[in-house]
Parts: structure tokens; sequence; C-alpha cells
């Protein structure tokens, strides 16, 4: 069937559409209702239905023969190991797991907080609160103590399942001062704590709380997967809220399942068998969806890498892997390429390896700029492809549709809507904009199979961030426009465009020009307050390693590129180098501490920041360009 009527058959029967899609899953009980709300008037699907998430993942695929192919490819250049790991064994450690954790007292519906680096372990730990009809709660390995403690308390778990330390380039990174103060400031702190111990930093047991692993696993009786509702929650995942307190987005089974699966082959063009890489952290949404779930619903191999894009050892990281375990498919941020390319400019560090088994690249998590874009088409000979989604989602909200019908790229856009997203742009009054016109991205309930229903315990909240300031739509928080072919622009946040003596401009474009320049790596523009314009913007860029350029050259050659291709509207007239940008540990630049920084305001470092003395190194470069403006 063509996309677009696919598409449109999605939107305008999705009970239709989205019932024959839930019959490619194997339910314990097939569901008879395919579309209701619940007493929030919150849209839930295949309510009546049956099944659990860990049978589909894991068991199903040894019930098929399919035992002894590989589930689980571990990757871990920090330690210097491997492991394959098939899915008949995943089955016996997830099922062995599971008691262990019923042994606890772990039931259906408790919540279980798994704190871990990127081990199998933590995987198995995931699957194995599924397979119980237990809710994991994922918090990211090595978040600071109160961050830590905010989760716990934020779902009350019976048991935080953990690791001894995380391993970074930069060195061990012990969790014991994390987890001993966490639990010391949670006013809900769980009874029990399952302690894996890694050999480079070990943790000192408490007898009265603290279980080590091997014990733990060893002695347990395997249990069978625990039948649930296709509404019960199988994880939350806390994301980011404006208050500073977390929002834990709800996932529920059925809707997780069928949505994941659907996209594994419509999103991703994935078989049994073929390996998957998502170069991402099980702490985020992306290593829940697809370094987990997706690919063991889909009987693929998933590869677990515990390392970066470069510094482990370098700027070849990810080549090696892609070669040496023939992945087909392979899913990271913009950010890591712009990681590699700044280290790596002319991909030397590619040649050496063998990629012809890549089909597919993945791009999600921010804007792919078109400079980096570009960077990617002419050194890899697949489609490179940028999607566009949300922890509240789950999955792709737009994309280019490897697995249905392949669509001509442009540079800059995430294609189309994925089946089964309403998606519209609409002014600041709810009405829709014409094509070109940027504004509001929302999505038209109802939302497709595998979104949030609600945020754990505060559906109120859910309601005020999402759903309320446009009656019957999603609320995105994304600004961008259709083009006359129908392909999305998603141009960044909302609170990303400035008013520059009245003109709403948007930062992501100029950022999209800066990145342009030979000599950057990448790039933040940001508003900063102007007396006289209301707002300016400033821009922020670290160079790529090797290039010679007099900062004030690159300065002035940059105020012209964006007066070329955006006007003297824009007011684009500084541009600083510093050697690197604050980020999240997903990757994404943290451009609200940036405006923060620039416009003189108190700007604590957020949980989420990879290394907090960046900001430090922000601060110094804006102060001597005060100095030299004063002076």
């Amino acid at each position: 069937m063509d996309y677009r009527a696919l598409h449109r058959r999605s939107i305008d029967d999705p009970s239709g559409f989205w019932g024959e899609q839930s019959q490619q899953i194997a339910w314990m009980r097939a569901p008879t209702q395919v579309l209701a709300q619940d007493e929030n008037g919150a849209d839930r699907w295949f309510v009546d239905g049956l099944l659990n998430t860990c049978d589909l993942a894991v068991d199903q695929h040894v019930r098929a023969g399919r035992g002894e192919c590989t589930a689980v490819l571990y990757d871990s250049p920090v330690t210097g190991t491997q492991a394959r790991i098939s899915y008949a064994t995943l089955q016996q450690r997830v099922a062995s797991i599971a008691g262990g954790l019923r042994a606890l007292g772990v039931e259906r519906g408790d919540r279980v907080v798994i704190y871990m680096p990127m081990v199998p372990e933590a995987l198995m730990a995931m699957l194995a609160c599924a397979r119980l009809g237990a809710v994991h709660v994922v918090v990211f390995g090595g978040f600071a103590a109160p961050e830590l403690a905010i989760r716990i308390d934020s779902v009350a778990p019976k048991v935080l399942l953990t690791a001894s330390c995380g391993i970074e380039p930069k060195g061990v990174v012990p969790y014991q001062p994390m987890v001993d103060e966490a639990l010391r400031r949670a006013a809900h702190p769980p009874s029990q704590c399952v302690v894996l111990q890694r050999p480079q930093a070990l943790f000192e047991l408490q007898a009265d709380r603290d279980l080590d692993w091997h014990d733990f696993e060893s002695a347990a009786s395997p249990v069978e997967p625990v039948p649930v509702a296709a509404t019960d929650p199988l994880y939350i995942l806390h994301t980011s809220g404006t208050t500073g307190r977390p929002k834990g987005v709800v996932r529920d089974n059925g809707g997780h399942a069928v949505a994941l699966t659907y996209s594994m082959g419509a999103i991703y063009a994935m078989n049994p068998g073929d390996v998957y890489w998502a170069a991402s952290d099980i702490g985020w949404v992306v290593g829940h969806s697809y370094i987990v779930y997706g690919p063991l619903l889909a009987g693929c191999t998933t590869v677990l890498y515990e390392g970066k894009p470069v510094g482990t050892p370098d700027a070849s990281a990810f080549w090696r892997v892609i070669s040496e375990h023939r992945v087909q498919a392979f899913f990271t941020a913009p950010t890591a390429f712009r990681a590699i390319k700044k280290a790596d400019p002319e991909a030397r560090a590619m040649r050496p390896h063998d990629l012809s088994s890549l089909r597919h690249l993945f791009l999600a998590g921010e804007r792919l700029d078109p400079p980096t874009y570009e960077w990617l088409r002419t050194h890899l000979d697949v489609p490179v492809l940028d999607h566009w989604w949300q922890t509240e989602t789950g999955w792709a909200i737009a994309a280019n549709p490897a697995g249905l019908a392949l669509q001509p790229s442009k540079p800059g856009s995430a294609t189309f809507p994925a089946p089964g997203f309403n998606v519209q742009v609409l002014d600041s009054q709810g009405a829709p904009l014409p094509t070109g016109e940027t504004g509001n991205i929302t999505i038209r309930r109802p939302l497709p199979p595998g979104c949030l229903p609600t945020l754990w315990n505060d559906h109120p909240r859910c309601q005020a961030a999402y759903f309320e300031r446009y009656p019957g739509h999603y609320l995105t928080g994304d600004g961008g426009h259709f083009d006359a072919d129908g392909y999305l622009f998603v141009m960044g946040r909302t609170d990303d465009v400035i008013n520059v003596a009245g003109h709403r401009l948007s930062t992501g474009e100029m950022e999209e020009v800066v990145a342009r320049h030979p000599a950057v790596a990448e790039c933040a523009v940001v508003g900063v307050q102007d007396d006289l314009k209301g707002q300016l913007p400033l821009g922020l860029v670290v160079l790529k390693d090797g290039a010679d350029i007099d900062p004030a050259q690159l300065q002035s050659e940059l105020v012209q590129q964006v007066r070329e291709a955006i006007g003297p509207i824009a007011c684009f007239r500084t541009a600083l180098v510093v050697e690197r940008l604050p980020k999240t540990r997903s990757g994404k630049v943290l451009r609200n501490v940036l405006r923060k920084i620039a416009d003189g305001e108190p700007h604590p470092p957020p949980p989420t920041i990879d290394d907090p003395a960046i900001l430090e190194e922000i601060e110094t470069v804006l102060e001597n360009r005060l100095l030299r403006e004063k002076g």
C-alpha cells in the first residue's frame, strides 16, 4: 500500500488499523475492544487484552525454535569484554532474576528501581520486572544522589537493583556513595538492594539491606511470565519538568508491544535475526524502546554497548562495532556524529572498517542539522534517516519509513508523520497554519499505541502539561512547519524561538547556517537579553580538531553567512569559540542553561548534565567577551 494511503487510513480508522497491527503479537487473551477511554478521559488501547511483554520479547522466540539465536551482543570497550547471549540463556537468567525478585516480595504492580550501567544484567532486570508484571523504573546509572532519591520517592519501590560502579572514559564511577546517600535522603526507601559486584570497584554490602547479585540470582526459583492487562503499566521513566520535579511518564504493556513491534518493521525495516544497534543508554527512552524491547520483540539481535563515540578508544569506535558485529541498522543521536566529525573531520578512522552490512543509519534525539547530514552522506553509502520522537511518545512521531516505502530525504526534515500520528501545525490561537509557516507542532487525539496515557500518580499534571492548551491535541513543545511536499521540519523546542525587535526567529535555523562553516564542528545559538532589541542571538562554536582560524575572522565569516542566509533581520553579530558545549548525558545541548549564563541568571547545574565543569568554561568565555566590549 502507498505510504500516504496507509497513513490516511491510520488516521481515518485508527481502531481498524491498530486492530490489524495487534494481530502481529501473541496475546494470552486477544483484545476485543481496540480503543476506549478511561476514567480520566485518556485514550487506552486493547483494554481487555492480556499479555506479558517479557514473554513476547524472550519466551516466544524460544518456543519458536530460535533459542540458540543471539539475543544480545554485549560490547564493552571500557572493560575490554564482549559476550553473546542466546535467547535460551536470556530466558533462563531472566526467569531466575524474576524468581529472586518474587522471593523479595515483588508482585504484579509493585515498582522496582534499576540504577545500573550498560551491562547485560540491567537489560535482564528490566525483562524480569516485566515477567512478574512489576513496574520497572530505570534511573540513569551515575545520576547524583538527590536525583535518585527524588525518583525513589516518586514511585516507592520494593527493591533497588544496582551495581558497584559504572565505567566512563575518565575512570571508574563508584555507585555506593550515591546509593547510600539517596537511601538516606529518601522518605520511601526500599527495604532491599541487590548489588552486581564489578571488579573495578566493589560495594561494601550492608548485612540488613544488601544482597549480592550472584547469590540472589543463583538461589532463585525461576518463574513463568505473569499475564497482565494491556493497560497495566510496564514502566515509568522520568523526564525533566519545568518545575524541577521530574515527570514520571507511564508506558503500558499492550499499546507499547504493538507499537514497537510495528515500528521495527515499518520504520526500521528489521526482520528476525537482523542485528540492530541503538547507541544510547537504558536510562533514556531510546534504550527502553530500541536497545531492550523493540529489537527483542522483533526477534532481532540487539547490541548493548558500554562505550562512547570517541574516547573508547578513538573516533573509530562506532565503525568498529558496526563492522565487527555486522550491524544492519544503526541508531544514534546527531551529537555523537558531531563529536566524531570534530575528532576526525575527513572520516579517516572509518576507512579500515567493512561497513557493507549496514543498510540504514537513523538519527534522533535532537534535530539533525544539515551540515552533519551532508557529512554523513558524503562518507557513508547508506540512507541517512532523520526521525523525531519524544520520551512521551515512545516511538517515532515522524520518520522516513524504511520498511514501508523509503522516501527521498530532505536535509533538516524528519520526513513524514508515522502511521497513527495526526500531526498538526497550529498558531497561538489553535488555528492550522498554511504550508511553510512555523508554529506549534501538535498531535490530534487519539495518540497511537505506545504513547503515554498519563503521568505516574499525577494525571492533572499530565493534562496541564500536554493537553490543556489545545483541546483535543497533544502539545509536543516543538515548533516547525510542513513544506509543499508534506515534509515535516522540526526546528526545535518552542522556547528556542527568540524575539528580535518584534520578529520571531528560530535559533535552530541560525544554528543550521553557522554549522555549515568548514571550521565548525558543532554550535549552539541562544537568545540573550538586549535593552534595544529585546533579544539578540549569541553563537557558541566548537571548532573541528586541527581547525586553524582567527576567532575574529571566524566571527566575521559567520555573521556574513547568517546575514546572507536569513538576512540582517537576524541581528546575528556575536560568535564565540568554546572548547565544548554543556550537554545532558544523552547528548542534548543545554540551551536553557546557556541562556541563563549569558543573561547573568542563576544556573545551578541540572542533574542531567554530563560535566558541570563546562559551565565554568562558558562563564569565563562570556566574561572575557563583556570585558573586551567594556574596554
